[in-house]
């Protein structure tokens, strides 16, 4: 037993809940996944796995096992890659998941420099806003904004996102220039909603000015799960909606959004690029994560965030 292969199969039987996922994202047989996992449970003399006809779980040993591995696994990828980076030539099909808005404004205008500087690279991008199972899809990478709610993923901010509260000048004219967020509690004023989550929710807009905290809500004629469909119905006139200032500023420009609450503020959007925390950061993937964040710095830079 090649105890490095069964404690990979073992960590991907964890994080995709089944000896048959596990196999295809291994490019394995499944009868070989489920072999070394036996082999390592018989080496270590402890269940690790519960199977049944249905499902995989993972079992208490087994889940403190998986920490440990998760981390060696990890720690082992970084060392080979330390020593190959500076020799290997980036190349191969790399599959990514961006949100549309930062594919359509950022990332495809500036990809002819990426592939002028890595022609080998073949970039299948996947351009949503909807939660992606890496593992399952077998995806390299997301970029997402917000904070990174999963524990079993590895992550690395590249940006920080500055929100402003905006509207269509004809929605201004039709429902009047809210002079305070709290105003749009009203019954006269809508926003556009952002659904989130699987679940379908919204998240409350949290603004700032002094000492001054608000949660606005407000009601919706319309939510959306996409970016650019979320800028569309801005401009639309369908209600107020905060953007990034990547996304607005050109906007703002024509006069075809108006900004709001100028004297507010909301807190800066963290965006990272996410990753399989088991898998090799291959130099094609690293030099992908690199690239972004020197994009990002121009557009979106990272605030230093002090201490208290």
């Amino acid at each position: 037993m090649d105890r490095f292969d069964a404690m990979q199969a073992f960590a991907r039987v964890v994080e995709t809940g089944s000896f048959t996922k596990a196999a295809d994202t291994l490019h394995m047989s499944k009868t070989s996944v489920t072999q070394l996992v036996q082999q390592l449970e018989a080496r270590l003399r402890v269940k690790l796995l519960n199977r049944t006809t249905r499902k995989v779980n993972v079992t208490a040993d087994g889940a403190a096992y998986y920490e440990r591995v998760q981390r060696l696994l990890a720690d082992m990828d970084d060392a080979e890659t330390s020593l190959s980076s500076a020799t290997a030539v980036p190349g191969g099909r790399l599959r990514v998941d961006v949100p549309s808005p930062l594919a359509r404004m950022i990332l495809i205008p500036a990809l002819p420099s990426f592939h002028t500087r890595y022609p080998d690279i073949q970039i299948d991008m996947g351009v949503s806003d909807r939660r992606v199972d890496l593992i399952d899809e077998s995806v390299d990478c997301v970029v997402r904004g917000g904070h990174v709610a999963s524990q079993s993923l590895r992550a690395r901010q590249v940006g920080d996102l500055q929100l402003r509260a905006c509207a269509a000048p004809g929605y201004l004219a039709r429902a009047g220039t809210p002079s305070h967020p709290q105003a749009l509690h009203d019954a006269d004023h809508r926003i556009v909603g952002f659904l989130w989550s699987r679940g379908g929710k919204t998240a409350p807009q949290v603004m700032y000015r002094g000492e001054e905290r608000i949660e606005v809500r407000g009601r919706y004629m319309l939510a959306v799960d996409d970016g650019n469909a979320y800028l569309a119905a801005g401009l639309a006139g369908l209600g107020i909606l905060w953007l990034p200032e990547y996304m607005c500023k050109e906007y703002l420009a024509r006069g075809e959004l108006m900004s709001l609450f100028e004297d507010w503020h909301c807190d800066p959007m963290p965006l990272y690029v996410a990753y399989p925390p088991n898998r090799r950061v291959s130099a094609k993937l690293r030099v992908f994560i690199d690239w972004v964040a020197a994009l990002m710095a121009q557009h979106a830079p990272v605030v230093t965030r002090h201490s208290a």
